[in-house]
């Protein structure tokens, strides 16, 4: 005897992301390897920020030889172009929102890429879509010590959280950059020690340094939140030190890979589903 079900409820589709298009309103060279855009214009009245400090935006970037003009029909380009020409998005932290736009900061490596190409060349007019912000951190007022950590793809985001500190915050800040040069100027408090790491180019035998910076640190009593965040292979030997011998708990780090040395961002956001990119396992 066969027994009657009911079929199953097909999920709707999910509605395409808004698409927010902003015009570049100015460019400033912050340092030999940094440039900052300012994004605004009309477009800008449909973007919502949030409260995270390391909140984000996805910019969408299609083939400058199809002439497309943005907002871009993502789902129609990705069912009719080959791989190769269809649209690609690459995440970059907010570094700040301003009256009337925000402000992205690139880390630029000549022509090594796609965004730090396009926001070196970029000139005020251009056009850019991008999706969000999303984010997930803020610094906690409850706790006693902050620990921010990461290279130069999380200064925008360390810098967004030691402007939102209380004046009487205590902690420490280490930022990985490729030498002195690449130094900026960041409003802290004053309880909150701010220390440049001197890395020069990426490279497998610079992973352990941010690592090694943070287990040679003097522990504090109290609370400590923690923000790691940066090259992959890098935060998996932060989240070691911070788990295993510092003993800190889930709900006290946020903690993830911004990128992978070696890896397009296309390949890195693949190998999150992979076991070389899982930095912490879901919770049981």
């Amino acid at each position: 005897m066969s027994i009657a079900t009911e079929p199953r409820p097909v999920p709707a589709p999910r509605p395409p992301r808004p698409q927010h298009v902003l015009e570049v309103l100015s460019t400033e060279r912050l340092t030999p390897r940094m440039v900052r855009l300012r994004l605004g214009g009309e477009g800008f009245a449909t973007f919502a920020p949030n409260a995270w400090s390391d909140a984000y935006v996805k910019l969408v970037f299609v083939p400058a030889e199809l002439g497309l003009e943005p907002p871009y029909d993502l789902a129609h380009l990705r069912e009719t172009l080959p791989p190769e020409q269809r649209p690609v998005t690459r995440t970059y932290s907010v570094r700040a929102v301003e009256e009337h736009a925000i402000v992205l900061d690139f880390v630029v490596h000549g022509d090594e890429g796609l965004a730090g190409p396009w926001a070196a060349a970029a000139q005020p007019g251009d056009r850019i879509a991008l999706h969000g912000p999303g984010g997930g951190y803020a610094p906690d007022a409850e706790a006693d010590h902050h620990l921010l950590v990461g290279d130069e793809s999380a200064l925008p985001a360390i810098s967004a959280a030691l402007e939102a500190l209380s004046a009487d915050a205590r902690g420490v800040a280490l930022v990985e950059v490729h030498d002195a040069d690449d130094e900026l100027a960041i409003a802290h408090p004053a309880g909150v020690e701010l220390r440049w790491i001197h890395r020069g180019a990426p490279s497998p035998a610079t992973v352990p340094t941010l690592a090694e910076a943070v287990a040679a640190l003097e522990w504090p009593e109290g609370r400590v939140q923690a923000f790691v965040h940066g090259e992959r292979e890098s935060v998996k030997a932060l989240r070691d030190v911070l788990f295993q011998q510092r003993g800190l708990s889930r709900g006290q780090v946020s903690i993830s890979g911004y990128w992978a040395l070696g890896r397009t961002e296309d390949r890195f956001q693949a190998e999150k589903r992979e076991p070389i990119g899982v930095i912490l396992p879901p919770e049981a």
